[in-house]
């Protein structure tokens, strides 16, 4: 593996001298790097070849359920309007026979054992938007399940998104096109504009604009940014138990070992942690001139995170909401960032505003931020497939 650790984050100081790392790092609190791979896949749990044929059985009973479900689905349930019970009962009959059985669900601001009196507010609502994690088909299904949103597919360097169908979304975790698409692509929109024409409709992002391992929060596309400044932004993290469900990397073998998995295992878990609520909203101006501070909602989603972090030595505090961020791109004087790719479209405003939601996912999964991207995904793809051929 060591010749993919150009694919590990370093963030943005690349120094191969160790004490000036940590040099670098004590004094700008900022850390060189985590070292985080997430593009790898997860090698499943270990377990005793004496079990092969239970998990051989296992395949033999799901699969040809789970194929009768989705076809279902295809001839009937997908023509239904959208929210009723038929359409749901259908995609938790797709969670349920694969062994998805277990929901971790958490909301910010709602105490345990009492999901039944949250407040309105807390949990996504038509017309609101979804900023979820990006790991897994599962993703799409179980967001399916809850809210029978609208899917978008979020491009790199592109601030406008395009509508996908269920079985594109499915597709494009795999990074396939849709078999199944018998009209022309959907043009580009906006959130806002997306947002205005469905107002009945939750709209699911993936802001990470490609999937990964789970062990840390790429960088985000600029698709959020296209939201309109008073619709609400949920950050959603789903994390899976075992955790070799994802699929980092694409093509039909891997979704041919990811149906493998998936209905090999006894049972799997879905941790969903669900943040507050915050918006796009630009900074308030003062006097036509931008002030150099976030909106409200990411004023209040930065202090939430600056108090747990003064909070580390308290008995109630979680050492993994402590750990600290890659850091963000450099910004220049006219307001602009210093950078490649997706963060030289964007303004320092919206790149504080993207970081606050790129935070919240990070806090809720207990992972860390990573300066890779979509980018830097294509590259490791692209090594992956010729180490691949080296070993025929």
């Amino acid at each position: 593996m060591e010749k993919y650790g150009q694919y590990r984050d370093k963030g943005t100081y690349n120094s191969t001298d160790p004490q000036e790392r940590r040099t670098t790092t004590q004094l700008t609190g900022i850390p060189a790097g985590s070292g985080v791979a997430p593009f790898f896949p997860v090698s499943p749990p270990a377990s005793s070849p004496l079990l092969l044929p239970w998990y051989l059985f296992l395949c033999f009973v799901r699969i040809p359920l789970l194929a009768f479900a989705w076809l279902v689905w295809l001839t009937l349930i997908q023509w239904l309007p959208a929210g009723t019970g038929l359409r749901k009962a259908n995609q938790w009959c797709l969670l349920g026979v694969p062994g998805v059985w277990w929901i971790d669900l958490q909301v910010d601001g709602v105490r345990r054992g009492s999901l039944g009196q949250t407040p309105s507010g807390k949990l996504p609502y038509p017309g609101s938007i979804i900023a979820s994690s990006w790991t897994s088909p599962l993703d799409v299904l179980y967001l399916a399940a809850i809210w029978d949103p609208i899917f978008t597919q979020s491009l790199r360097g592109n601030r406008l998104v395009r509508e996908i169908s269920q079985e594109s979304a499915l597709a494009a975790c795999f990074n396939l096109t849709n078999p199944l698409a018998i009209v022309a692509e959907k043009p580009l929109v906006s959130l806002e504009t997306l947002v205005n024409q469905n107002p009945s409709r939750v709209i699911v992002v993936f802001p990470e604009g490609t999937t990964s391992n789970g062990r840390g929060i790429l960088k985000f596309t600029p698709s959020l940014t296209s939201a309109g400044s008073s619709t609400k932004v949920y950050p959603v993290s789903l994390r899976y138990t075992p955790a070799d469900v994802v699929t980092p990397i694409p093509g039909w073998l891997e979704a041919l070992r990811f149906i493998w998995r998936l209905n090999s295992a006894g049972t799997h878990c879905i941790r969903v942690r669900i943040g507050a609520a915050t918006t796009m909203a630009p900074a308030p101006t003062n006097g036509g001139a931008a002030l150099d501070s976030p909106s409200p909602a990411t004023t209040s989603a930065r202090t939430s995170t600056s108090d747990r972090s003064t909070k580390r030595n308290s008995f109630e505090s979680n050492f993994f909401d402590t750990l600290q961020a890659s850091p963000a791109p450099k910004v220049t004087g006219d307001g602009s960032e210093d950078s490649e790719g997706d963060d030289a479209t964007m303004t320092a405003q919206e790149r504080r505003r993207l970081d606050a939601v790129a935070e919240d996912l990070a806090r809720l999964g207990r992972v860390k931020r990573v300066n890779l991207g979509v980018a830097e995904k294509a590259r490791f793809v692209e090594a992956w497939a010729k180490r691949a051929k080296s070993r025929k």
